[in-house]
């Protein structure tokens, strides 16, 4: 890994300072900024999530769609940062550093997103090839069930058995298994509410008034 630093209280090393980066774009509220926009707090909506299904469940699929774009691209931004400065392994980190922040921004008492979105953005710049079946995956069974959590649990839980299709290194196959694993664990409230028949639907989009 090079050795080159940055003059930054201390001499912080570049791939430190690119996680730090990550993590600080990850924070960016995409959901929140859009639904204040649209005259609602998100945070006080449907599910609390600060995500894009729940803006589209406020206020239409058009605004998640463009919650989903922004979330994934901050992700992107970070993933591709760090890869094109060292390689894979960096850049794995500072994904995961992205969907941290998503997950856990400091700047709003660590109360963020559940990370699908930022982790398709990660998974659009290491690996083209499965994100775009990941996508299509979490689209039909959402489209089926009415229920983004399922899609999401499904398209998140089937991706590294993809990556195992690719013959990728193991190392790799543990990295975004790692990825995946923090993803579903975020969702553990949505494991309750599937059981309880309680999680909100999205394919009936009740608008915020």
């Amino acid at each position: 890994m090079s050795q080159t630093r940055v003059d930054l209280q201390g001499s912080l090393p570049v791939p430190m300072l690119l996680m730090v980066v990550a993590y600080v774009l990850g924070t960016f509220p995409s959901a929140i900024l859009i639904a204040r926009a649209n005259g609602i707090d998100i945070r006080t909506f449907g599910s609390g999530n600060p995500g894009a299904s729940n803006v589209t469940r406020a206020l239409g699929w058009k605004k998640g769609a463009w919650v989903y774009v922004l979330d994934a691209l901050k992700a992107a931004v970070a993933t591709g940062l760090a890869l094109g400065y060292d390689g894979r392994p960096l850049a794995y980190w500072a994904g995961g550093a992205a969907i941290i922040g998503h997950m856990f921004p400091v700047f709003r008492g660590f109360r963020g997103g559940k990370g699908v979105a930022a982790g398709s953005g990660v998974l659009f710049v290491l690996q083209p090839i499965i994100a775009p079946f990941a996508c299509a995956l979490w689209w039909i069974v959402t489209r089926i069930t009415g229920k983004a959590a399922v899609g999401s649990l499904v398209a998140v839980g089937l991706v590294p058995a993809g990556l195992a299709l690719l013959d990728r290194p193991a190392w790799e196959y543990a990295a975004l298994g790692a990825v995946c694993a923090l993803i579903l664990v975020k969702h553990w409230r949505n494991f309750g509410r599937l059981i309880r028949r309680e999680e909100p639907s999205l394919s009936s989009v009740q608008k915020a008034a």
